[in-house]
Formats: C-alpha cells, structure tokens, sequence
C-alpha cells in the first residue's frame, strides 16, 4: 500500500483513530477511576495511584523522583514527611499507554506482552500473576500497589506490606477484601462485569482490568496541531522550522518515531546519575541499570525506554530521573550529552526536601569508577544546533500537546467509595 508521504519522517500512517485503542467498557472505567484515587488500596491508606499520576499534573506528579509511601499532599508541593526512600525514577506519563501498539511497560520494559508464563506476560510476577489481565495497562496498574515504598508501606506497618515482603502476589487476595468490604464498590462490581456474580468473584483480574479500562480511556489524546499538520493545516512557523529539524538533521525521529514518537526500545542517554537508584539484592550500589537490571545482560547496561513526546511539554520533568527541568534543557542534552552533563547543577533536579536523604541523593556522583562506566556508554551522536534552532524544536514538542489535553473524560472524582480522603 502506498502512503501519502506528507513530510520528511511523517506519513498519513501516523495518524491516531480511536480504533487503535484496546477496548474498555465506561461502567469498568468508572470503576477504576474510583479506584485509581483511593488510599484503599495503599498498605497504609494514605497514598492511591492518582497521588504519582494526578490529573493537576497531566498525569504525573511534577517531580524528578516521586515522593510514595509516608508523603504528603501533591505534585510539587509534595513534602517528605516520613519517607525511607525516594522512588528511584521519575513516574511515567499515562497518555496513549492503552495503543496496541505498546507491549513493554516501565523505564526497564520488566513488563511486557509474552506467552513465557502462560498469563499473558513477562511481568516481575512471573508465573503468579493471574490470568485473565484484560490488557499490559490492566496488569501494570497492579505492581505499584506492591512495590514497597511506592504505595504496600514498610514490613510491620500493615497487612499487605507484611504479605508482599513473603511472596509478591500475597498481598492481593487483602486487597480484593478490602474491595468487597465496600458496599458501593460491590454494587459497581455486580453492575459492570459479566464474570462477578457473587462478592467472591471480585478478585485482582477484576481490579486491574477496572483500572485499566480508566487509565486507557482516561489518557487518550490525539487532537494536536501536529495531528491536524497531518491533515493539511499548516504548523506556525517556527514549529514547523522545529519539525524539519526533528524529522531531519537534529536526528531526534531515530527513536522518537511513529505515531507516539517512540519506537519502544532502549537507549542510553548518559543523563547524570542521582538518587538511592534501583538497586538488586546482589547490587546494593545506589545507582540505575536500567534495562540490564531486567535482562542481567550488559549490553543493556544504562539504557531506557523511549517516552512517547506526545503531551510531553505537560510532563516536565524529564527523563527516567526527571534529571531537567525544561523542554529546552533536555533538547540540549540530546544534542551535547557530555557537555550538558558536565554542565548539570542538583538544583535541576526537583526533589521535595528530606534533610535524612541528602546523603544518598547525590553519593552516586562521588564514585568515578561508576561515572566512568555510565559515561562510556552512550547511543547519542551530538549534533550542532543553535539556539534558535533549539527554540524551534522545543516549539514543535508543543505541537504535539492535545488540544483537549487539559479536558479528560472522567477527571479526579471528589469522593470515593471508602470514604478516604482524594488528593
């Protein structure tokens, strides 16, 4: 089939439909809208999934290393009140996650579509991540509820921090009582899916698949003025001066391609290192492997998944640390990484103030062993662009921000059915 070339690296295929949406049904989303922002479902109930993916903050949370278990408040106004770790990457965006055309979630891809473990996927569950995950969004929105210092709390604060310390999916089977003790979630439950019957048909496939059906209804956007570019109407000036340079010689399209400018891959982009890092139980270093710490294979050693770029001036900061501030500062860097490495201050980095951490925070740094290995390894070739060139690139990523970004279908609720407070 021939396609209508419309620009250099853009063509009428990059178009979005709503047919290139994994299927959800309203009654679900709602369901998991209710869900997404209640404490309920945190070991302490006093953190939800819209806590780290707020709509005030395009679903993000404003900071370069999220603020989970023991933080108050939102976005960047979030303080470190009782916190044992940072998280040690920056949330990713939401939007477009339910595309079919995405298979691997998460900075390092530890989640991914796969026939390995017969449930659908390759998941840090392994084989006791149930089956029936209607999708990748349905069975990512369950991990954060176990992940430590995200939203399950420290070992001896409650029940399912306890059971997810024992075995990963321990912990879920609390959560599913937590649900059924919920009169309103138990109607909403009965009403909406086919499969629940009874209240002991409410288990964690329903819970992730409710939760799934929001976030890939909830985050759909497609309506820029980069979308109409390809339809005919033209892009201002110097957005359009910014997408000859993106598609062209600024070589920013190598890996931001396709419709959601991301060819899912890896790549290392010799950001400066901060924070505790993703450490494993055989390297207690504070440092990020990135996808090598879901592979063990070094030739994947400190590279990253490509975030989609499209709302990507809502999602400041940027990177998989949230290590700049600003659009300009990271199209900076991806033209002179070791420079703009170089040239890097902590006070880019927009972490909530926690005077216990400061001595984690930025330790990494003082290990030039470890700097001399992250620097070797880099899959940019800088080019040479001035500063309005640089303008115009940033001007172009704002023509990518959906013109009803700002409008999502159901929003934050102002209640939810355990009577927990909404952030």
């Amino acid at each position: 089939m021939c396609l209508l070339i419309l620009g250099a690296g853009a063509a009428l295929a990059d178009l979005i439909s709503m047919d290139d949406f994994v299927d959800a049904d309203p009654a679900q989303a709602r369901i998991g809208q209710l869900l997404f922002y209640d404490k309920i479902l945190s070991g302490n109930r006093n953190i939800s999934c819209g806590t780290c993916h707020h709509h005030d903050q395009a679903g993000g949370d404003g900071l370069s290393l999220g603020i989970g278990e023991g933080g108050i408040g939102v976005g960047p106004d979030r303080t470190a009140e009782d916190i044992r770790k940072r998280i040690p990457r920056n949330a990713p965006s939401l939007w477009n996650i339910g595309h079919n055309s995405i298979d691997l979630l998460f900075w390092d891809g530890r989640l991914e579509v796969s026939d390995q473990f017969d449930n659908g996927f390759d998941s840090p569950a392994e084989e006791w991540l149930p089956a029936g995950l209607d999708n990748i969004v349905a069975a990512q929105s369950l991990f954060p509820l176990t992940a430590q210092f995200e939203m399950a709390g420290n070992p001896g604060e409650n029940d399912i921090a306890g059971a997810t310390h024992d075995r990963i999916d321990a912990a879920w089977p609390i959560i599913e009582t937590r649900i059924r003790a919920e009169p309103e979630y138990v109607r909403l439950f009965l009403q909406a899916f086919d499969s629940v019957n009874d209240i002991s048909d409410i288990t964690i496939v329903e819970i992730g698949n409710a939760m799934g059906a929001f976030i890939t209804t909830e985050w759909r956007s497609f309506d820029s003025p980069y979308d109409a570019w390809l339809t005919g109407t033209a892009l201002p000036d110097n957005a359009e001066r910014g997408r000859d340079l993106f598609f062209g010689t600024a070589g920013c399209a190598s890996c931001h391609s396709g419709p959601l400018f991301t060819d899912q891959d890896f790549h290392a982009l010799g950001l400066p290192a901060f924070g505790p890092g993703r450490t494993r139980s055989f390297d207690k270093m504070p440092r990020d492997v990135g996808r090598m710490g879901e592979t063990d294979l070094l030739s994947d050693a400190y590279r990253f998944r490509t975030p989609s770029l499209r709302n990507v001036a809502l999602t400041a900061p940027y990177g998989h640390n949230g290590a700049y501030p600003n659009l300009g500062d990271m199209i900076r860097h991806h033209l002179d990484p070791v420079g703009a490495r170089a040239a890097w201050t902590t006070d880019m980095a927009a972490l909530p103030v926690a005077p216990w951490m400061e001595g984690v925070d930025f330790a990494i740094q003082q290990d030039r062993r470890e700097m001399a290995r992250q620097k070797e390894v880099l899959d940019i070739i800088p080019v040479t662009m001035n500063a309005t060139q640089v303008s115009d690139i940033e001007a172009f990523l704002h023509a990518l921000t959906g013109n009803t970004a700002e409008e999502r279908p159901l929003g934050r609720p102002a209640t939810v059915p355990s009577g927990l407070p909404v952030d």
